[in-house]
């Protein structure tokens, strides 16, 4: 009988770890020996090492010595069960603290699967699914009051019309016009609030024209306001609705501007990330899109509540841009956060590149 071919053995074992490479959690194969035989892509990431640099080598090159991973995994071995070894620290050139949790198996030569899960990203991960679903709240509430405001807002429009032409007193019909205009002010306010939850167009966008396009309205609208360009012009195109995508940038943007009192600077910055995972989607690219704008920055007690709707730090501000732009960026599966302080106002929306997401129960 001849040997195996080794290429053949290298192709049958990329293929039993396939799945491995598509989910987002951190996974590391050994052994019998507790030699390392495999490193998912998110696993590389999180321990900012190349698996061609582990493979074959011991996990305590990886780890060092750690007495609660050893335990679980002695444990594991000796009853054939799952556990999960809590706060292991890790130091690399900042310390990681991780959990890991330590499941024997027996495929293809492999005798144990380590999940590892950092503390600080399954706590970010929770905060995120809190305020998601509070968010998500507050817009069912807010369309079902926009949807309750049109039908009387009609109303006394109309009226207001039909009284208006009854009158002789040109001065009585300038209350009839405060009323109309009024009204329609406030139709215009809740179309905006029911925008939001229309279908998306998605098509192949190219993320640097609709930058540009946003540019040159901030330019138009506010003299006083230069925006700079910091582009990564390797960047794929993207899936996306083109008009939600102006219109998210776009919002950013002029608020920045009126925050700036219509003078500073603004900049659009784009970059590659790898490695992403967004709304519990792991993806192996996402363009990272800043804007940036040397503002006087969102006041401290205001920061937690920045992207809910009628909130807003201005006089006479809707407080519906951000949430509009929360709602667009969500839509297409990305994320949107802010940091500020005083001189620096940072917005950064995070969104998928590739156009198939992986998923830990496969590809979509």
């Amino acid at each position: 009988m001849t040997a195996p071919d080794s290429s053949q053995t290298h192709l049958h074992q990329n293929s039993l770890y396939a799945g491995l490479d598509l989910v987002s959690s951190s996974v590391i194969l050994l052994d019998a020996d507790l030699l390392i035989r495999h490193v998912n892509p998110a696993a590389e990431h999180l321990f900012a090492v190349s698996q061609r640099q582990l493979l074959g080598h011991p996990l305590t090159r990886l780890m060092g010595e750690s007495a609660e991973l050893s335990a679980a995994i002695a444990s594991a071995l000796h009853n054939n069960w799952s556990y999960t070894s809590h706060n292991i620290a890790v130091m690399q050139h900042a310390p990681l603290h991780l959990d890991c949790t330590v499941t024997p198996i027996d495929a293809g030569g492999t005798r144990l699967l380590l999940e590892f899960r950092p503390i600080e990203q399954q706590l970010k991960v929770a905060r995120e699914e809190r305020l998601l679903e509070q968010q998500q709240a507050n817009r069912e509430l807010i369309r079902n009051l926009a949807h309750e405001i049109k039908n009387p807002l009609g109303g006394i429009r109309g009226s207001a019309q039909l009284l208006e032409r009854e009158l002789s007193n040109p001065e009585l019909k300038e209350y009839t016009q405060v009323i109309i205009k009024e009204a329609d002010r406030l139709q215009d306010l809740m179309q905006r609030l029911l925008s939001s939850h229309r279908m998306m167009q998605p098509a192949l966008v190219n993320v640097h024209e609709i930058l540009e396009r946003v540019r040159r309205l901030i330019h138009a609208e506010y003299d006083g306001v230069m925006v700079r360009r910091d582009y990564d012009t390797s960047l794929p195109d993207l899936t996306g609705d083109r008009e939600q995508l102006i219109q998210a940038i776009l919002n950013i943007a002029r608020n920045a501007a009126e925050a700036m009192e219509g003078k500073g600077e603004i900049v659009f910055r784009t970059r590659a990330v790898r490695q992403v995972t967004l709304a519990k989607r792991r993806f192996r690219l996402a363009l990272e899109l800043q804007v940036i704008d040397n503002g006087p920055g969102i006041p401290e007690a205001m920061r937690d509540k920045i992207f809910y709707p009628l909130v807003s730090g201005r006089e006479g501000g809707s407080g519906l841009g951000l949430t509009l732009a929360q709602s667009f960026v969500h839509q297409h599966h990305g994320t949107i956060e802010v940091d500020s302080y005083p001189g620096r106002t940072c917005f950064t929306i995070l969104l998928p590149l590739n156009h198939v997401s992986h998923r830990s129960e496969g590809t979509k």
